[in-house]
């Protein structure tokens, strides 16, 4: 079985082709786009495997939550090679790939959302077996809900931009790791089984998870939340 994974949730972007379990990847941190950079990447990576578009068996991309931009421009490239090649699509969660992609076994997944907020979910991590234990949320990082399991690792760029608040909402932390991002590796690592059973989805079917609506504030909420006047 061979997939096609795209993830651009975040700044890091990647895409990678999984075969049988062996994964080959590009990525790169673009803070400000790096649409141009997704086909070329897919073209590359079949070059170096050795195969053709035609014989991608289906397709995974991260569903979020994430960036708005990043989202629709994963979703969109993977249902645009979806219709073209008649393949099945998997949406991944961004924070399931988050946690897989950090190698720990209990981890709370927290990204910056922006707009003084976190996305944030926790997983108890074992092997490619990713079990939800805290489901995602958007909320400023002072009132975020917090994992019940003892211990384990804060995870994300979260834990860089407001390390103490988070801190403080979890002072039992083994330690923080704001350098580990979701990747299009872990990705298809998640995707893989759901493929293999059949449950891949339409691509007409396949749309991003926001979590978040609202992608601006006002003022007078910003204020509120800590923000610039």
């Amino acid at each position: 079985m061979r997939l096609l994974a795209f993830e651009t949730a975040t700044r890091r972007l990647s895409v990678a082709l999984w075969q049988d379990g062996e994964v080959i990847e590009r990525a790169e941190e673009l803070p400000n786009g790096g649409s141009e950079r997704l086909l070329p990447w897919v073209h590359e990576l079949l070059v170096e495997a050795g195969i053709t578009l035609a014989r991608i068996d289906g397709i995974a991309f991260g569903a979020g939550p994430g960036g708005f931009t990043g989202l629709r421009l994963a979703c969109g490239v993977a249902q645009g090679l979806a219709y073209g090649l008649d393949l099945p699509v998997v949406p991944v969660s961004t924070l399931e790939a988050l946690a897989l992609a950090s190698g720990e076994r209990n981890v709370w997944a927290c990204l910056d959302a922006r707009m003084n907020e976190v996305y944030g979910a926790a997983y108890v991590v074992e092997g490619d077996r990713v079990q939800q234990v805290m489901a995602p949320v958007c909320l400023p990082p002072a009132v975020v809900p917090v994992p019940t399991f003892a211990g384990g690792w804060g995870v994300g760029d979260a834990f860089g931009n407001y390390r103490q608040l988070l801190l403080a909402r979890k002072p039992d932390l083994e330690g923080m790791r704001a350098d580990v991002f979701p990747t299009a590796v872990a990705l298809s690592r998640l995707a893989a089984p759901v493929f293999a059973r059949g449950a891949g989805v339409d691509a007409a079917l396949a749309q991003p998870v926001y979590v978040r609506n609202k992608v601006a504030l006002t003022t007078a909420e910003r204020i509120a939340r800590g923000g610039a006047r």
